[in-house]
C-alpha cells in the first residue's frame, strides 16, 4: 500500500470510527505509517477553471490585448495580496495565493472579484451558466 485516501461521510460517528479502524487494521505492522486527518472540502471544478480561462480571462484579453496569463497573475495578486521575493539580487512581486487550491465556493468568490474589478474598468464578463456545472 503506497497511499490511500478515504472520504468519510458527514455524521454517523460509529460508522466513521469503524471505517477508520478497518483501514488501520490492514496496515503492515512491520512498517512505519503516517496518518493525516483533515477536513474535506471540494476543490474548484474543471468547469470552473474552464470558465475562468475560457470566458473571464479570454474576455479581458480580447478587450485589452494583454495575455490571459498576465491577467491571471494580476487578478491573483489583487485578490490575495502581493509579496516581494528576491532571486539572485533581483526583486519581484508575486501573488500570495493561487486559485488551484481554492474550494468551489472560494473559487466562485474569486470569479466574482474578477467580474467586479473588470466592470469597474469598463469590461463586462458574463456570469457562468449554472447548467454547465459551475456552481458548488
Amino acid at each position: 500500500m503506497i497511499s490511500q485516501s478515504i472520504t468519510l461521510p458527514k455524521g454517523g460517528a460509529e460508522i466513521i470510527k469503524a471505517r477508520l479502524v478497518a483501514m488501520i487494521g490492514k496496515l503492515d505492522p512491520a512498517r512505519a505509517w503516517e496518518i493525516t486527518i483533515r477536513e474535506f472540502y471540494k476543490r474548484r471544478s474543471d468547469q470552473q477553471n474552464r470558465y475562468l480561462w475560457g470566458v473571464a480571462y479570454a474576455t479581458l484579453a480580447r478587450a485589452t490585448g494583454q495575455p490571459a496569463a498576465d491577467w491571471h497573475e494580476y487578478m491573483l495578486g489583487e485578490h490575495f495580496g502581493w509579496e516581494e521575493a528576491e532571486f539572485f539580487g533581483r526583486k519581484k512581486i508575486r501573488p500570495r495565493g493561487r486559485s488551484s487550491k481554492l474550494s468551489t465556493v472560494e473559487f466562485m468568490d474569486f470569479v466574482t472579484f474578477i467580474q467586479q474589478r473588470s466592470a469597474e474598468n469598463g469590461v463586462f464578463i458574463p456570469d457562468p451558466e449554472p447548467m454547465h456545472g459551475f456552481n458548488a
